[in-house]
């Protein structure tokens, strides 16, 4: 076959899917559509039929079958997290000029995988590749918030609840509340919780199947930005989580429910 051929059926089957997929079903409209005789239409949707890119129904009707969602899946998931958050990621550091975490989950671990320094000469102690401690960062809660019951209670009873301040989650219980409670609002706090000069809040990034991918973070130290200023990111940083959760192929509403005042003390462990 002529590879002029080729690529001329290639460029029909192609034009075809789309039509398919823009709701035109019968063989009769689809065949006025490309302007060749429905005989070549036939071949060719017998083609994409027979590798999964369309079906057709009872009616003859067509529409795009499973390997088009497959293949759109698999481009999504094969999109690093970290490369396509990386501008966004700077873009909110530019903005608030603050220090800007992207943080990952797996297997019982939260490891920072990327990060943003601020335009303050205080800095903190976290780089890319070290841990963050589950019990007292803001990006930890966030990404605890994405696990079954079941796992959720399994990871916190394994956690060394070390008491880095005396505002520091000292127990599984406390932490699974507390993750349960970020969770349900959207975005999860570091208040004075790591170390006693710096304030984080955290927001989740969403994945195309739903689940929670990565966490962003923003922290300020309290000498740049009281408490109630470091809320007053949030808006900023939800954001920033829904472009990048928007680039990953998340359609849907990630929850956010800003605080019109500063949680009370008894919610100082958030």
């Amino acid at each position: 076959m002529a590879v002029g051929h080729v690529s001329q059926s290639l460029s029909r089957a192609l034009e075809l899917l789309d039509l398919v997929a823009n709701g035109t079903g019968s063989l009769d409209a689809l065949a006025d559509a490309v302007g060749v005789h429905k005989t070549t239409v036939l071949r060719l949707l017998r083609t994409l039929e027979e590798h999964g890119y369309v079906t057709r129904d009872a009616e003859y009707r067509y529409h795009v079958g499973s390997a088009v969602f497959q293949l759109a899946q698999t481009s999504l998931d094969s999109r690093d997290v970290r490369g396509v958050a990386s501008p966004v990621l700077r873009a909110l550091g530019a903005d608030t000029g603050q220090t800007v975490h992207l943080a990952a989950y797996d297997a019982g671990t939260v490891t920072y995988i990327d990060k943003v320094e601020s335009r303050q000469p205080l800095r903190m102690y976290s780089r890319v590749g070290l841990p963050a401690a589950l019990h007292a960062t803001a990006v930890a809660k966030v990404l605890l918030g994405g696990l079954d019951d079941a796992e959720l209670a399994r990871i916190a009873s394994a956690v060394d609840y070390e008491r880095f301040t005396g505002n520091t989650i000292g127990s599984a219980a406390e932490l699974v509340d507390e993750v349960r409670r970020s969770a349900a609002r959207g975005w999860a706090q570091d208040h004075e919780e790591h170390e006693t000069f710096m304030n984080c809040v955290g927001a989740p990034v969403f994945g195309a199947d739903g689940r929670i991918a990565a966490a962003v973070s923003v922290s300020v130290p309290n000498v740049v930005l009281p408490y109630e200023g470091v809320l007053g990111l949030l808006p900023a940083l939800h954001d920033a989580t829904a472009r990048i959760s928007a680039e990953l192929g998340f359609a849907g509403d990630a929850p956010f429910l800003p605080p019109a005042s500063p949680p009370s003390r008894k919610d100082t462990h958030d």
